[in-house]
């Protein structure tokens, strides 16, 4: 499963980098294949880990703002392993 979320905590100014960056240790920490790009941080693994991992990067960013707002987006593909490269690379085969 791969799961790409953004976490952005609300009322909290325009500089939001150090509560967002919270989330992003919460997801690097955990051990499961991921990538952060400039709007969305993308995890890859099983369900429970994974939405156990947004859970807590959303709390964490919710500890320090008394709101958040969260997108998620979710590939459910049983069976596929390294997706979080293989769909890049697939792209990547067809511009060649």
């Amino acid at each position: 499963m791969l799961v790409a979320f953004s976490v952005t905590p609300i009322g909290a100014g325009e500089d939001v980098g150090d509560l967002v960056a919270e989330a992003v240790r919460v997801v690097r920490a955990s051990g499961l294949p991921n990538e952060t790009s400039a709007m969305f941080t993308t995890i890859e693994g099983e369900w429970d880990e994974v939405i156990d991992v947004v859970r807590r990067a959303v709390e964490a960013v919710a500890a320090k703002s008394g709101r958040v707002s969260l997108v998620l987006k979710a590939d459910i593909r049983p069976g596929a392993t390294d997706a979080i490269h293989a769909k890049v690379a697939s792209i990547e085969r067809h511009l060649a």
